[in-house]
Parts: C-alpha cells; structure tokens; sequence
C-alpha cells in the first residue's frame, strides 16, 4: 500500500487516560530522530518526511539528524539530545526513528527519564531501536510501538496496525499469521532470502496466556542482558525477531535466554520472522532456526509460536511493546486488554 494512498476515517475524541501517550490525529506534529546509525542522506530523509506527510502528519526533524560520527548518526550526547528534545518538546505528539543500525544502546544513560516518564508519547522503530524499546519498558511507565522505521515501507498490514493502534485508540485482535503472497521483502537493507524461521505461523504449543508485552531483536537484546536497561519478564509474553544471523548464533542467544532464567520467567513467546538466518553451506547438516525454537520453547509448557508477521520483512505488524496483551497461540492471535493510546 502506497504512502500516498493512506485511508483514514474521521475519528472522535476520547479523555486520555493516565499513563498513556496521546493517540494521534490528522494534522498532529511528531518526531523524526535517528538514535542509531546515519540516513543515506537528504533525499532519504526527504522521503521519509513525505512518507509522515502522507499519513495525514506534520514531521519535525531532529536537531542533529544530518550529524555522522563514524557508522553514528551523530555522537551519542547529539543523538541523545534529539530524543530528549522531542519528549520536552509540548507540541511533539509521536516520535519516529528513521532506521536503525547500531547505536541505541549507548544512549541510555543519556537519556532524561524524568522527562520521558513525565511526557508519555509513542516512540516508533525496530531493529536497534530495541534498546530503546526494552529501556522504555524498564524505566518510563507506558507503551511503544514496536513496528516500521520511517524509512521502511508502509503497507497494508502495517499501516492498519498503525492506524488501530496510535489513531483510533482501539484494543484490537490482531492476527499474527504473515500474508501469503506476495511474499513480504525483508526491509533494512536486507535482499530476498530465505528465511530461517519459515514464511508461516507455526503454533509451538497452543493455549493462551496474558501478560505484558515484551522484547524486540534478539541481538539486541542479548547485549542488554545483565545491564540495569531490562525490564522485569515474569508473566511476560515475550517476542523476538532476527536478521542475518546463523543459525549457531541464534542457538547462543537463545541458550543465553535460558540460561539467564528468561525463559522460565515468561507466560507466552511470539517469535516473529528470522530473515536471513539460513548459512546456505551445501551440505550443511546443522539445525534450522525452526528446530532451535521448537528444542528452546517447547519444553517451557506455555504458549509459543513461530514465524509471526514481525522483524525484518515489509508489511508487518505493529506491536504494542509494553502492553497488557492476551495471546492465543492456537489461533494465532493477540489481542490487547486495553487500548495503548489515551
């Protein structure tokens, strides 16, 4: 689905609820930052403020996003500053990240939680941004959305999670299964390739279970484990996504999980797309991604599925990251207990 074709119904207003970000309208000014590694320059940050545009939005560029620092979009006190610019700034409703890369991490410490928590606003991205993502999780007391940078593509799936979840304030269900053709195109950069998790929801273990909505990339988040910047995962539902990692490292990070005792902490596990994950050795006798993750998440009993319609592929889904969500693992579905927007 085009940008530049993006339906919208009228929508009327709602209270907005304590500890929740504002949901966002027609006409509302929000954020575009690069927390992690730089824009391939100004045309594609023109593109992206064009993309914003077209969803009925007013973007306001970061101070500091035509900054490089080596593979920086800037340096970690810049890139800070335009996150805590834009949760001072009264008039910013949403924060965006243009992409991700490497970097997001580092600016934690940097970061005015006081602010943060006093001005709750949806921060949007993937990939890297889930340092940002887990931190927020950890330290600021309300949702964000785990979904496209603002430099990926914004299709019909990912669009209406957009739309159901920052504008029109609902709870919805949302099915987690991916589309079947055409096959989604791996995003970030990331050419057509196999994908280690397989192209179709795979029901681990069925039944359902409620709890918070937690995680993001699993490197990313790996290199979190044991700081101060993860939140608490008992009764989470846990998810995860990956790119262009071989299988053994996926067997190390998942191993990492179960060791640090994550795994048995958690109610439910979503495991979203492994693009790229496949060595493509001939004659590799090796486990799959798919075997890993039914020898890592079967035994744990509770509710787990595969190859959601998250991480590096066009037209996924949103995530409400941080939210109260029930998931139905034999139906494929989760569905929010309560809207993530006031």
């Amino acid at each position: 689905m085009a940008a530049s074709a993006l339906p919208a119904p009228i929508l009327s207003r709602a209270a907005e609820a304590p500890r929740r970000p504002p949901r966002l309208r027609r006409g509302d000014v929000v954020g575009l930052i690069e927390p992690a590694g730089f824009s391939d320059g100004p045309e594609q940050v023109e593109a992206v403020r064009a993309a914003i545009a077209a969803m009925g939005l007013v973007p306001r560029v970061g101070a500091h996003v035509a900054a490089r620092y080596g593979y920086l979009a800037g340096t970690d006190v810049q890139r800070a500053a335009d996150i805590n610019a834009m949760y001072r700034d009264e008039e910013v409703r949403a924060i965006f990240a243009i992409r991700g890369g490497w970097g997001s991490a580092r600016l934690l410490p940097l970061l005015d939680w006081d602010v943060i928590r006093a001005n709750p606003k949806l921060l949007i991205g993937l990939s890297d941004i889930t340092a940002l993502h887990l931190a927020f999780a950890a330290r600021a007391g309300f949702p964000t959305l785990h979904g496209p940078n603002a430099a990926n593509s914004w299709q019909a799936i990912s669009w209406n999670s957009l739309w159901r979840l920052a504008f029109s304030g609902e709870a919805p269900e949302l099915s987690l299964a991916p589309p079947v053709l055409p096959l989604s195109a791996p995003e970030e950069g990331d050419s057509e390739g196999e994908d280690g998790g397989g192209r179709g929801l795979v029901t681990i273990r069925p039944g359902k279970a409620r709890g918070r909505l937690i995680g993001g990339n699993l490197s990313v988040f790996s290199t979190l484990m044991g700081t101060p910047w993860l939140p608490d995962f008992e009764g989470a539902i846990l998810f995860l996504e990956e790119v262009n990692e071989a299988e053994y490292r996926v067997d190390r990070m998942l191993n990492q999980l179960a060791l640090s005792g994550i795994l048995g902490k958690v109610a439910g596990v979503i495991f979203g797309q492994c693009t790229r994950c496949a060595i493509g050795v001939p004659g590799y006798l090796g486990f799959t991604v798919p075997q890993l993750l039914d020898h890592y998440l079967a035994p744990l009993g509770i509710p787990a599925v595969r190859g959601a319609n998250i991480g590096h592929v066009g037209n996924q889904l949103c995530l409400p990251s941080g939210a109260g969500v029930e998931l139905d693992a034999g139906a494929g579905a989760l569905r929010l207990l309560e809207p993530i927007v006031g």
